[in-house]
């Protein structure tokens, strides 16, 4: 076979996958479909992932039925999946340690969160911060998906009987609840789910500002602010020499506001050591020239995303290699899916035959 010819990944089976896995600890986190991840999704989540498929049984979903909620474009969504997924391997997601597969493919979910709807009341639903969030910023779009939200959020979780679950502080509440309908399950039907945890795999938690300074980087808001891993070169030399700055300190090791703090944080990220130890000695010392520092970030952040950017454009023109990694994520998320199911199924007394 030619180099050119070569399959992008050496696909193993999920019997292969699941040997040995028993003794591991299971981790379940998902990202939507919709939209580009950026730098806030690599160092916030992506970087943590990868340390963590060594030390855990790992699944890891595009979550395609809850960006329904929002009516994506029906010609749009089988893209928008096959860039999150090609854009999470070029980041250095191996699809041999985890399972990554859609969350559309494993039928269980569903069924559970169907399951998980009859124990929940519309009361405590509606409460919801982010559901109020919801109905506020689309009134007209106010779907009962919406409402049930963190019900499938629970329903993704507990089909594994997951037991960490990396979410950062937006989705702290929706684990709660999730805990909640476990123990509601188990009180109800017999012990079965376990409540799952919130999972820091690093103290540091890393919070990526936009750069125009107002709130996080988003995937949908801010755009010309936020840095994609699908942007290029020039993209992101653009939206780092507009990133807000100020005057400069005005005295010695002056407390930096939070948007200079932002900019060193990404070049501590990218940069070498000594480039960023020199940028900060020039802030304390109060001859920081923001232009020059800003040319260096955005050289090396550039440098960065290139590879990822790379990577993930060649994946997705392979549309058979990323079928047969959504096939055999699918295939491991089932195995497991598939056992609890049926124990959450017999403890109701859906069993008749």
């Amino acid at each position: 076979m030619s180099q050119a010819n070569k399959p992008l990944f050496n696909i193993v089976s999920s019997e292969h996958y699941l040997c040995g896995l028993m003794s591991k600890e299971i981790v379940v986190s998902g990202i939507r479909s919709t939209g580009h991840l950026h730098l806030g999704n690599y160092f916030g989540a992506i970087q943590h992932y990868i340390k963590m498929q060594d030390a855990y049984n790992c699944y890891f979903f595009v979550a395609d039925y809850h960006s329904l909620t929002t009516h994506p474009d029906p010609k749009d969504l089988k893209s928008s999946v096959f860039r999150v997924l090609a854009e999470n391997i070029a980041s250095g997601l191996d699809p041999e340690k985890v399972a990554l597969y859609a969350q559309s493919d494993v039928p269980e979910i569903p069924e559970l969160y169907l399951m998980l709807n009859m124990l929940v009341y519309k009361g405590e639903l509606e409460k919801v911060p982010t559901f109020k969030d919801k109905v506020r910023q689309q009134p007209e779009n106010v779907n009962a998906g919406l409402l049930t939200y963190p019900v499938l959020m629970a329903a993704d979780i507990l089909i594994h009987r997951a037991v960490k679950v990396p979410v950062g502080k937006d989705q702290e509440q929706h684990l709660e609840m999730a805990r909640n309908f476990a123990a509601r399950f188990n009180s109800r039907y017999g012990d079965f789910f376990p409540e799952p945890q919130v999972f820091r795999f690093s103290d540091e938690t890393v919070k990526i500002l936009s750069l125009d300074g107002n709130g996080k980087m988003s995937k949908s808001e801010n755009v010309n602010a936020t840095i994609y891993l699908s942007d290029d070169d020039d993209t992101i030399r653009k939206k780092i020499m507009k990133a807000k700055t100020d005057q400069g300190p005005t005295e010695p090791n002056m407390v930096m506001p939070d948007y200079i703090q932002n900019l060193f944080s990404l070049m501590q990220m990218v940069s070498a050591p000594d480039v960023t130890a020199t940028h900060r000695d020039n802030y304390n010392n109060c001859v920081i020239r923001y232009g020059d520092f800003k040319k260096q970030l955005a050289e090396d952040m550039a440098a960065f995303v290139k590879p990822i950017r790379e990577h993930a454009t060649e994946l997705q023109k392979d549309h058979d290699s990323l079928r047969k990694i959504l096939k055999l994520g699918a295939e491991k998320a089932r195995a497991s899916a598939s056992v609890n199911i049926e124990g959450a199924r017999k403890l109701i007394g859906i069993n008749y035959y």
